[in-house]
């Protein structure tokens, strides 16, 4: 396994759209298995491709803040095929905007499908912070990053704030 370079924004990467992936073999499991690395380096809930700099439809989530009890979800071409009418708001953060949080309103539940890394077709419910780490890797694959949910004026801040962090360091 390998540790992959994390996209911080504003970067162009971060605002394609995915491609789907055909089927989970092996070249891809082995990409789940490095972003699984990188997310926990990090540290982090959650990752998605566009944030290695990758166009492919993948995510990979882990809750688990201890590794004995590490319940790894590795989905490719994950597609929310339902939610819930009521709403969850929840503070955010993202690996590609390190320091900065916000509140996100989500759906509380989702339903989501995807392949697993055996290429099996697969449907979750999930709710909670689960549900809306999904939700919010998903949004990475479709060029939406947590600040496009925000107020332009918050976004913009954050974004300044990111530019401004990105010049210090090439500096």
């Amino acid at each position: 396994m390998a540790l992959l370079p994390i996209v911080l924004a504003p970067d162009s990467r971060l605002k394609i759209k995915c491609e789907p992936v055909a089927q989970v073999d092996d070249a891809v499991r082995r990409f789940m298995d490095d972003m699984l690395e990188t997310m926990y380096d990090a540290p982090g809930i959650g990752l998605s491709a566009p944030q290695v700099g990758d166009t492919r439809r993948v995510i990979v989530v882990d809750l688990a803040r201890d590794p004995d009890k590490s319940a790894p979800l590795r989905m490719a071409n994950p597609e929310i095929i339902d939610f819930s009418d009521d709403i969850r708001v929840g503070e955010e953060g993202c690996l590609s905007l390190p320091e900065h949080y916000a509140e996100v309103e989500r759906p509380a539940r989702i339903r989501v499908r995807y392949l697993d890394e055996n290429n099996t077709s697969q449907e979750l419910d999930a709710d909670g912070l689960l549900s809306a780490c999904i939700q919010h890797e998903i949004d990475h694959l479709d060029g939406v990053l947590f600040v496009d949910h925000l107020s332009s004026l918050r976004r913009n801040m954050i974004l300044r704030k990111m530019k401004k962090a990105k010049r210090l360091v090439a500096a």
